[in-house]
C-alpha cells in the first residue's frame, strides 16, 4: 500500500538540570528574569510526527513516503530513514533553514523549560499533492504548519484521495470550523482522549455527529488502551504489558505506524489496533521515538504471546 505521510520533521535536544528551577526564580524580579542553567547531559533525538510514524511502519515491512519540508541539516537524518526503506524523495530541503528543533531542559522533579523553532516546517505549504507523479493510496495528515495541514486536506478532497486526519498538537491552533471541515471526508480520525474532548468542544459536535463526518475514529487512551469507532460499533484495544517504562515520547506515533502496517495488509480494525498497541509498547521501552528496533519475526512472536488471533499475522512476516 502506498502511504504518504505529511507532518513535522524535527530534532529534539533534551537536557537535564540537576537542581530545581523554582529555587532559581525571584518572584519580585520576574520582569527582568535572566537565567542560564548548566546542564548535566544533552541528547539529540530524531523526531517529528511524520518520520516517527514512518519508522515503525517501515520496521513492519511498509515502504512509506515522507512528505515534508526540512532544513539543510537533514542529510544525516535522511540517510537514517532511507536505511530502513523510507522514501525521502519528497522531503524537500528549504535553503537557509534548519530542520525544526525542540529544545527542552528538565529539572530533577520533571519541571520543564522548552523552546520550539519551526524552521523549515513553516514552509510546508510549498508542497502540493498535485505535484506527485503517482497518487498515493492513503495520505496521513499529521501535525505540521497549520496552513499546510489545511491545504493538504483540501487537496485530498479535490483529488478524491483517502486520508487519515491526525490534528494532534495543532488542535489548539485550529478553529472549530477548520477541524469540522477537514474531518468531514476523512477516512480516519486519530486523536488521544484529551484531544477528542477539545475537538468536541471546539466544533460543538459529539461522537455520533463526528461519526457522520469520519468513517473511522481511533481514540488512544494511554494506559487504558484505545477505542475504535466504526460501522455503528466500537472495539476496545487492550494494552500489552511493558517490560519497562523508559520514555513515552513518540508512543502515539508508533501506535499509528503499527496500525497502518496492519491496515495496509487488509487486516480487520481490531487486529490493526492490537498491532498498534504492541508497536507503542516497543517505543515506550526505549529512550526517544526512533530508538526501538525489532525484526518482524520478533514482533510476531511477542504478539502471539498476548493475543489469540496472532496466527493472522503471517502476512507481516518477510
Amino acid at each position: 500500500m502506498d502511504i504518504l505521510i505529511s507532518g513535522s520533521v524535527a530534532y529534539d535536544y533534551l537536557m537535564t538540570f540537576p537542581g530545581l528551577f523554582h529555587e532559581q526564580i525571584l518572584p519580585e524580579r520576574l520582569k527582568s528574569i535572566s537565567l542560564s542553567f548548566l546542564v548535566d547531559s544533552m541528547t539529540r533525538q530524531r523526531g517529528g510526527v511524520a518520520p516517527n510514524i514512518a519508522y515503525t511502519l517501515a520496521l513492519l515491512g511498509g515502504k512509506p513516503r515522507l512528505f515534508a519540508t526540512v532544513g539543510e541539516d537533514f542529510e544525516e537524518y535522511r540517510a537514517w530513514l532511507e536505511k530502513f526503506g523510507i522514501d525521502t524523495q519528497w522531503a524537500r530541503v528549504v535553503p537557509g533553514k534548519f530542520t525544526a528543533s525542540f529544545f527542552a531542559t528538565t529539572d530533577k522533579i520533571n519541571a520543564q523549560i522548552a523552546s520550539f523553532y519551526p524552521g523549515a516546517m513553516a514552509e510546508a505549504t510549498l508542497l502540493s499533492l498535485k505535484d506527485l507523479p503517482t497518487t498515493p493510496d492513503l495520505v496521513i495528515i499529521s501535525p505540521t504548519d497549520p496552513r499546510a495541514m489545511k491545504k493538504h486536506a483540501l487537496e485530498c478532497r479535490e483529488m478524491n484521495i483517502p486520508y487519515l486526519y491526525d490534528p494532534s498538537q495543532q488542535v489548539l491552533r485550529l478553529e472549530g470550523e477548520e477541524l469540522a471541515r477537514d474531518m468531514k471526508g476523512a477516512h480516519f480520525l486519530f486523536v488521544n482522549d484529551y484531544e477528542f474532548g477539545l475537538i468536541s468542544k471546539k466544533t460543538g459536535l459529539d461522537l455520533p455527529q463526528i461519526l457522520k463526518c469520519v468513517d473511522i475514529i481511533v481514540v488512544t487512551k494511554g494506559a487504558d488502551g484505545a477505542v475504535i469507532y466504526a460501522n455503528g460499533g466500537e472495539v476496545s484495544i487492550p494494552v500489552i504489558p511493558e517490560e519497562r517504562i523508559v520514555d513515552p515520547t513518540g508512543v502515539g506515533d508508533a501506535f499509528r505506524g503499527g496500525f497502518l502496517a496492519g491496515y495496509s495488509h487488509g487486516f480487520d480494525l481490531e487486529l490493526c489496533g492490537k498491532i498498534g498497541s504492541l508497536a507503542a509498547v516497543y517505543c515506550l521501552e526505549q529512550n526517544g521515538p526512533q530508538n526501538h528496533f525489532y525484526t518482524r519475526q520478533e514482533f510476531v512472536e511477542r504478539f502471539r504471546k498476548h493475543y489469540a488471533d496472532g496466527g493472522k499475522l503471517d502476512a507481516l512476516l518477510p
